[in-house]
């Protein structure tokens, strides 16, 4: 049974994330980070693709962590956690914990063919993407993970193609876990983390991690638009185990296309898609229908 957000600050008090680290007011990065490790606890190695987190982690002689870790180039992320844990093994060592904390750039775009080997490969390894929609440690530029009508700095009208399928192309690699979480349900997020943790294999958890500053929002906004991109169905809260896909609590009642939230109040939080006409929202309104037309399809 998950916990509340409320019984988990009481229990989950060590942290390893540590306070004073240098990322923005309001990252959903940290928030997301802060309570993968508090699941994974100590015995965690992690590796960091280029990315955000380099720069809140890996500043010599600085580091945020309470736990050992590396960075790694934005191409190799999952061929060194791999590698790392053949090393661990033997060495005799099983209660180790390898992750590889990628952003969206390296996940979707950079990195996916050594994410892609290692799924196929099945390496006992966790691959955790924290999607804030953009290449936001280089200045804002689109990802494959970016979504349709957004502003970055190389799409100044806005993007015109729509968000790559990443956990369904990992999904596509038939391993043990694929899920998806979110930096506004903690809770939720750290029950996936938990699972996963205890499993073998390649595992994949894809949160959705705003960006006050890429996204253009004030920072107090953070969960609830971490929330908001739930209940409006943009973003599905999902597992799939063994090949059985399932809906996390907050979305199971969003097949009802009626239940969801409005995807015009969501975009109207964020500077990011202020250019977007009527058309261009109802295109993606859209999209977001056609996606849950084939959810429904998983369900049965």
């Amino acid at each position: 049974m998950v916990k509340s957000y409320k019984e988990l600050v009481k229990t989950e008090t060590k942290e390893y994330f540590l306070p004073g680290n240098s990322s923005c007011a309001g990252c959903g990065l940290e928030l997301s980070l802060r309570w993968t490790l508090k699941a994974l606890g100590q015995r965690t190695i992690i590796v960091c693709p280029a990315s955000c987190t380099n720069v809140v982690v890996g500043l010599y002689p600085k580091t945020a962590m309470g736990i050992a870790g590396t960075n790694m180039a934005f191409a190799a992320g999952c061929a060194a956690a791999a590698g790392i844990r053949t090393g661990l093994k033997a060495r005799g060592i099983d209660d180790i914990t390898v992750l590889c904390w990628s952003g969206d750039g390296g996940a979707y775009d950079i990195g996916l063919q050594s994410a892609s080997g290692a799924a196929e490969r099945n390496d006992d390894i966790l691959y955790i993407c924290y999607d804030n929609e953009a290449y936001m440690n280089t200045g804002t530029q689109r990802s494959g993970g970016t979504p349709f009508g957004a502003w970055t700095t190389t799409t100044p009208e806005g993007k015109r193609q729509h968000k790559k399928d990443l956990p369904g192309i990992i999904r596509a690699h038939n391993v043990p876990y694929v899920a998806t979480a979110s930096a506004g349900y903690p809770n939720d997020l750290f029950e996936k983390v938990t699972k996963a943790k205890n499993m073998k294999g390649f595992r994949y958890i894809h949160i959705f991690a705003p960006c006050p500053p890429g996204w253009r929002y004030d920072t107090n906004l953070t969960v609830e638009i971490s929330k908001d991109a739930v209940k409006t169905g943009m973003w599905v809260l999902y597992e799939v185990e063994n090949g059985e896909f399932k809906l996390s609590k907050e979305s199971a009642n969003l097949v009802d296309k009626s239940k969801r939230a409005s995807i015009r109040e969501y975009l109207k939080k964020q500077g990011r898609f202020k250019r977007m006409s009527e058309d261009e929202i109802e295109e993606l309104q859209a999209w977001i229908d056609h996606n849950w037309k084939k959810i429904e399809k998983n369900q049965k």
